[in-house]
């Protein structure tokens, strides 16, 4: 059976993408206590799975930037570039985020994403200047989706300032957007699709983690996504209530072919080699930073 089915993806022109080729690494302040030995097995492991490439998802996070130049997480992603994995950087993270985006109008979402952006542009120049990391492309952990960004006019806005942002980058921009079903998958398709035609690599995460859309609609914004959109398989499932600490059990990722999409996996702590992580994690009773 398998064989048929890579008979047909080989007519049809699509790929049965490792599932693991591109994996999310989401940083906490808990896991500066896992040991360089440690951390260089996990690398080990990662690459050994399969993955080629490590997403970082921030080096900064509010005021933690998780010890510098010289701290843990630097000398962390320095040991995982020596096991053979590329990295994509994660640059500046506003916790209160999500908050601050509920509640701005048009005007002040622009303005406040505007000065987001260059709090990450001063991100990307110190890991460049002071980080030294071999770094193949810049992750903006700002998420995308089409609760904030229904209307067209913050959505025409909001491709204007990342292009901006794309062009002073000196690797490719990452960016990565959720549906909540309020944009039919047809526009949601057409507008992630807008934004990785102008120099962006655009990630759309399934939503299978938390489960707030039905599968089949999932399915449905999955097959409306234009090919240069990359899929990310969520390998968890939300555990907390509405309105709890965001809490998440480690669950196999969707396995089903991504047709002509790049994919990638969220996360490293979810998977079965990095369970030191979350173990480590779960021991200090720190909970889950929600990705969305």
């Amino acid at each position: 059976m398998m064989r048929f089915l890579w008979v047909v993806c080989l007519l049809l022109g699509c790929t049965l993408a490792r599932a693991d080729e591109r994996i999310f690494y989401q940083p906490l302040n808990v896991d500066a206590s896992l040991s360089q030995t440690q951390w260089r097995q996990i690398w080990q492991d990662t690459a050994r799975q399969g993955a080629r490439t490590l997403m970082v998802q921030w080096t900064a996070y509010g005021d933690s930037n998780f010890g510098g130049p010289t701290g843990w997480l630097a000398n962390s992603l320095k040991l995982a570039h020596e096991q053979g994995l590329n990295l994509v950087v994660g640059l500046a993270m506003d916790p209160a985020y999500y908050q601050r985006i509920n509640e701005l109008d048009s005007a002040g979402l622009a303005m406040y994403w505007q000065a987001q952006l260059g709090r990450s542009l001063a991100q990307q120049h110190a890991l460049r200047q002071d980080w030294k990391l071999p770094v193949i492309g810049w992750y903006l952990p700002l998420e995308l989706d089409d609760v904030h960004f229904q209307a067209l006019d913050r959505r025409q806005t909001l491709q204007r300032q990342l292009e901006d942002f794309a062009d002073k980058l000196d690797a490719p921009l990452h960016v990565s957007a959720f549906s909540a079903g309020k944009l039919a998958p047809r526009v949601n398709g057409q507008w992630l699709g807008d934004l990785a035609m102008n120099s962006v690599h655009v990630w759309w995460q399934d939503g299978a983690g938390n489960g707030r859309l039905p599968p089949l609609i999932r399915a449905g914004y999955a097959s409306a996504l234009p090919c240069s959109v990359g899929i990310v398989r969520e390998a968890f499932r939300q555990v907390s209530a509405e309105g709890q600490p965001f809490r998440a059990d480690p669950a196999t990722p969707d396995a089903s072919p991504a047709g002509c999409h790049p994919t990638a996996v969220f996360s490293l702590r979810y998977r079965p080699w990095g369970k030191v992580i979350l173990d480590n994690q779960r021991k200090a009773k720190v909970g889950d930073v929600q990705n969305h």
